[in-house]
This record gives C-alpha cells, structure tokens and sequence, in this order.
C-alpha cells in the first residue's frame, strides 16, 4: 500500500473546494419547503403558550392553574414556578397551556391565576453607584462585585512622563438581546415503544449532538431514548445549545397529553428570555509618546450586567487586542434584575473592542495622528493571542486603506465638512480562535459508485451542509450533485455544537480524512486489478487517473468494492495541517452624520478578514455580509431598554427592538485574505470575527466626521445629539 499524506493540497488543483459554491438548501429555504421546526406539524400535534412574568421582581403568591384545565381544548397544562418561588426579571416563565389550536391555548393561559408580591427590583446596567445602593437579590449578597482588579508596571508614573500626552475617556455598549429568526422551541412527541428511542423531538438548536442527553435528564429517561432532529436553523447565534425548560416541558406536555406537542417563544418572550449579551461601561486612560504615537500607559475600569449572575465583559481581556506593559484594569460586575445572558456571537470581544478602540482612535486624534498610523506604531504591543499575527494586521491594514482610499479621504476629527452632515472615517481591528471543535463522521461510499457522509452536525444557515459536500466531492473527485451531506440527527455520528467558530474545521478535517482513507483503499484496488501504481493515481471528474491517462471510470472503481458499501470513520482535530485557529481582521467605516437630527448614515463598511484555507468564498462572504449587518444593528439602533420604575423590559418587539433594514446598511465590501501564507495554516472558523470591530469602527467613523464622541452605543439619534450638545456647552 502506497504511502500518503492527509492534506488539501495544491490550491491550484481543486475543481471545489476554494470555490464559490450555491448552497446546497438555497432553493428548499428559497421555495419553503425547508422545513423547520416552527414549521413541524404532523397531524395531532397540539400548539402550546406560555404565561411569564411581567415585572421587575416578585414572589409567587398564588398560581391556580385549575380553571385553564377546564377550558374546552386545553390538553395539558405544565407549571414552571410554584408558589413561594421568585420570579427574578420580566418575561421568566410561570406555566405552560397546550391546547388544540393556539387560540384556545391563549385562552387557557388567560384563565390561569396568579397573584405576585412585588420584591425590589433594580434594572439600571449603567447605574453603578445606584447598584451598589441597590436592594441584593440575595441577604448579604452586595450587587456588585469587583471581577478583576490587577496592576502591571507602573501605568502611573508613565503617565507623568514629559513627552507623553493622556487622554481620558467614557464609553461604553448596552445590554442587547438574542432575536432569532426562528424562535425557540421545540416540537415532541413520543413513540408507541418498541425498540428505538421513546421521544422524537424536532429542536431548534445548534446542538444536535449534545441536546439528546439534556432532554434525557430532565425526562428521566436515558440518552439514547431521546432522539433530536434538526435539519434547519433559523439562526443561534450562541443562545440554541441547551434543551431549555420550555423544550423539556413541550416533551412532558406530549407525554401528559398522549400526543405531540409544539412549543415556540413568542417574539416579546424570545427577546426576554433565551438570553442577552452583556452591557460594558468604562472610563479609560491612555497615555502615548505624542511624537512616535507609542502606548505607555492604560488605566480603565469598566462595569455592566449579565443579568442575575452580576457579571460583565471580560476584565481580563482589557485592553483589546492590546498588551501594554503597564496597565491598571478593574472590571465590576453588576447584579440587575433582568434576563439572563447567554454567548452572543463573539462573547465579550464587540463590547472589549468598543472600549479598546475608542481610546485608542481618541488617542491618536489628541496627537494628530491618522488613527492607521497609530495602530501600526503599536503592533509590537499585542497580547498574547494577536502578538504572532503582527504581520499579517499590518497587511491587511494596508489592504484596508488601499480598498477604503483611505489616504485620500481621511481627515482630522471635526473636519467633516462645512454642512450640517458631516463625513468621516472609522478604524477597528479585531482576534477569534476559530480552532476546530471535536467531531466525528463516517463516509460511505456504494458499489455503484454513491457517496454519502454522515455526522450529528448542524447548519446554522452558514453553509456548514454545503461545505461538507464540496469536501467530500472534491475528495473523491465527484461532482457535488453526486453525493450527499446526512446531518441534523443525533442518530449519526457525534459532532460539535455550533458555537465559537468550531464547526467548519470540526466538520471539514474529519470529512477530508475518512474520504482519503475511503478514496486511498479504492485506489489501491484499481493499482492491483489495472497493475498502476497506487501513488500515481488521481480522482477527478468521476475518473482514475494516472499521469494524466484515464485508468476506469468511478463507478467501476467502487464495484471493486464488493457487494458491502465502504465504510470509513472520520475524527478530529488532528494535528496534520487541515485545521488551525487564531485569526485577525480589520473594518473600516464611512459615515455621514447629520448634525441637525442626529441621524446616522452608512456609506460604507468595509471588512478584510483572514480565516485559513477557505472552503467556500461565496458561504465565506455571506457570514461577513450577515455579521457586518449585525455590526450596523448594535452600533445604530439595537438594544435592550428597561423601565427603571417598573422593571419591564419595554421595546421587546420588532416595532422598537431596531433592527436595520436594506436602506440602512449602505455598502458592504468583504475582502478575504488569503495569501499563500493563510491558506497553508488550514480551515479556521469565521463565524464570530467579522462581528467584533463593525461597532467600533462606525463609532470612530462618527467622532471623526463631528469631532465629538458619542459615548455610548447604539448611537442612536438622542444619544448624538446629546453629545454634540454636551461638546458646545
């Protein structure tokens, strides 16, 4: 048997992959007949609805869920709380109805009883004197806490240097929720026994593999009784890895009820309830040498709320990107009586980079210095993560500013223009790991020449099933119509969530490996009947090749197989050069801000991200253009926004929960980098980083066309006007 090696291989001589690939679900999403599990309806199924809380913080004092029992229709009726227990923020659930049509479950929900005794409630993420002022949740538990609070050097001492220029500095990012297009929920229903499992349950998740045992504990039932389905997704971001309480009651509803049951969030309840990014507020001090632009010096302290828990971003990633070698960093955590967080695609890193990168723009406007320029002085100044990348920032600034004309378009902050608009131009740069999450998958190959994989993998809508295809067709040398991706089962072999930029290179570097393998034995069975040798064969065109002449078709290639289908397992990651991780990227905006209304215009963003060997440019792009648009969202218009006095969370639909539309977005460039360099580093994944540095890039691009900063994000129009006021007076 001929020796080999795994790998991808020439860049030059791929037919897919590296290629700009449709989507193998772009016409049964286009066509709806994509099947969600909103959209899983068998006959029988009963809708369920849901009572939460509507407050800031209470105790269950009477629930009484007798009188919605007796509605005509209701078949099962499932309680979350109990009397005696808190209800901790607006929108936790109490109790469940499922009934024949939504309707009667609606009216099943408005006959339950329920009575509440207010407790305190505190709500203001921003408010940390108040917060410490602040009722606890807990007797003896304060509501803030100090989560990191180190010194390196002497940050003060260099600040009182005499060639050294210090600036202070506000910023800061609210609390955002999750909103997926798909909400929630789960669709269950169990099975008449028998062998095979006991409850098939149709989840939203981005976790096919792992949410089977979830459901199992909280059924009372072992793993392999549950069995999860989920072969669309409409959108996670970070919030679908758990079975969650309503999943396991739709289960335990079916049970009760003796037939399926569909239980989906409701959009208020989908933003109150499946969790939250985290908020960020911080007062920074940054020192530079005025002539060379050199960091000397960082002070901050920031503080924010994930909610119950009493946490905030990250201090031990602060500054962002960054390392000076003295710093001063605290970060307080702020216990506040709203929903929970959750991972929010890239957790921490936006809200590090907001705050990071302000300072530092701000920096370089105090010493008249292009804001480039300054990033570039420091980029022997990067933390541990980023520090190997210095090369590759440096790059991919300079393709930034060729892409943007940046030269020719920068200003001076305040410079924007003699109108009421004003332009100007935003810098950001951001990190991600993106290394490859544990996964497993087997190949199949038939004598008649079929190929199919199999793995309990997900695609989130980020091309994860085409990206299988283009592998293992470019593999074995077959058009990607030829073979077929099976995922979205936990009946299949074990893979990661979908979370942290994992999946690609979980999923691409177990496929790559069980279809060499798969492909290498067949070779070596064409070698032996055609008396070729086995390294001098190539799959190509659904052909063996051999310095270049035609040995046998495909399908006569795999008959040598026998009458039993080939099967090759596949795992990873493997240390061969496939995966990887660690990646940069750098955005910039151009911003047109009306000075009279306050209203924010994007010209244009702009993203040059690297990512390893690209699978698919086309599924590649489309990542960005979505993260970009969610970039635009959190610095313009979205956030959370709570009723001090009431405790409610008072925007969570979609007429005051502002999202952007196609107007808003102005134009999208992405740029992928990928010299020779990234694509020998093998896949790395993309789904969090083109999200990072979209907010602080327009927010810089805003200080530069006014001259004044807008310290908080989202810089909605009062919020603009505000500062503008704030700098005249």
């Amino acid at each position: 048997m001929a020796e080999r090696k795994v790998s991808w291989g020439p860049r030059d001589s791929h037919t897919l992959i590296g290629k700009e690939v449709p989507r193998l679900d772009g016409v049964e999403k286009a066509s709806g007949f994509a099947k969600y599990t909103y959209d899983v309806n068998p006959e029988g199924t009963l809708i369920a609805k849901l009572l939460t809380f509507k407050g800031g913080r209470a105790k269950v004092a009477r629930l009484n869920l007798e009188a919605a029992k007796k509605v005509p229709g209701v078949r099962a009726v499932h309680a979350f709380r109990n009397v005696g227990d808190e209800v901790g923020w607006d929108g936790e659930l109490v109790a469940a109805v499922a009934a024949d049509t939504a309707d009667i479950a609606e009216d099943g929900v408005r006959a339950i009883e329920v009575t509440y005794e207010a407790l305190p409630h505190f709500v203001d993420e921003d408010d940390l004197e108040g917060a410490t002022k602040a009722p606890p949740i807990k007797e003896g538990t304060p509501r803030t806490k100090d989560n990191v609070d180190r010194t390196v050097g002497e940050p003060d001492a260099k600040m009182k240097e005499a060639d050294v220029v210090v600036h202070e500095g506000y910023y800061g990012i609210v609390t955002i929720s999750h909103m997926c297009l798909e909400p929630h929920g789960s669709h269950a229903a169990w099975t008449s026994g028998g062998e095979g499992p006991k409850v098939v349950v149709h989840h939203s998740t981005q976790a096919v593999s792992t949410t089977g045992g979830q459901f199992a504990q909280g059924l009372g039932l072992e793993a392999t009784d549950v069995r999860i389905i989920c072969n669309y997704v409409g959108g996670g971001f970070g919030s679908k890895f758990a079975a969650d309480e309503w999943g396991v009651a739709a289960a335990k509803m079916a049970k009760d009820a003796g037939r399926p049951v569909r239980l989906m969030l409701d959009r208020a309840t989908e933003l109150k309830t499946p969790g939250t990014r985290p908020s960020g507020f911080g007062k920074v001090t940054i020192a530079a040498n005025k002539k060379t632009g050199k960091v000397v010096a960082w002070k901050s302290h920031h503080w924010g709320t994930s909610g119950p828990q009493g946490g905030t971003i990250d201090g031990n990633q602060m500054p962002y990107v960054f390392d000076f070698a003295d710093k001063s960093v605290k970060a307080t955590g702020i216990a506040t009586d709203c929903g929970p967080n959750r991972a929010w695609r890239a957790p921490n890193h936006p809200q590090l980079c907001v705050i990071t990168d302000a300072a530092m723009t701000d920096m370089a406007a105090k010493i008249g210095m292009d804001p480039v320029d300054f990033y570039k002085n420091n980029l022997d100044q990067l933390d541990r993560i980023a520090k190997e990348r210095a090369d590759v920032y440096r790059a991919e600034l300079d393709r930034a500013a060729e892409l943007m004309e940046w030269k020719k378009h920068f200003h001076p902050h305040g410079k924007g223009g003699d109108g009421p608009v004003k332009r100007g131009l935003g810098v950001a740069i951001h990190r991600w790991g993106g290394r490859a999450g544990k996964s497993s998958c087997t190949v199949k190959v038939h004598p008649d020449g079929g190929a199919e994989v199999f793995l309990g993998s997900q695609d989130l809508g980020t091309g994860t099933r085409t990206v299988i295809g283009q592998v293992l067709a470019e593999t074995l040398g077959l058009p990607i119509s030829k073979v077929k991706v099976n995922i979205g089962s936990n009946a299949y072999p074990v893979a990661n969530p979908s979370g942290g930029s994992i999946t690609v290179g979980g999923v691409s570097g177990p496929v790559r490996r069980a279809a060499q393998n798969a492909a290498w034995q067949i070779m070596d069975k064409v070698a032996e009947k055609h008396k070729v040798a086995a390294d001098s064969l190539v799959l190509k065109d659904e052909k063996v090749w051999s310095e270049g002449k035609e040995v046998c078709t495909w399908s006569a290639a795999c008959r040598l197989i026998g009458p039993t289908p080939l099967e090759v397992a596949g795992e990873g990651p493997v240390d061969d050069g496939l995966t990887s991780g660690d990646v940069s990227g750098v955005q910039m905006a151009d911003v047109s801000v009306d000075t009279e209304t306050g209203i924010i215009r994007i010209n244009k963003i702009l993203a040059v991200q690297d990512c390893g060997t690209i699978i698919n440019p086309m599924t590649a792009k489309s990542q960005i253009y979505g993260a970009l648009i969610m970039g635009i969202a959190y610095a313009l218009s979205e956030e959370r926004i709570m009723d001090n006095k009431t405790g409610r969370y008072i925007n969570a639909d979609l007429e005051h929960y502002k999202l952007p539309r196609i107007g808003d977005i102005g134009e999208l460039v992405v740029d992928l980098f990928e010299p020779d360099s990234e694509y020998n580093r093998g896949v790395v994944g993309l789904g969090e980083p083109p999200v990072i540095s979209t907010g602080a890039a327009i927010a810089n691009a805003v200080a530069n066309a006014t001259g004044v900063r807008v310290p908080v994000l989202p810089m909605t129009p009062k919020r603009v006007l505000d500062a503008l006021k704030g700098a005249q007076a």
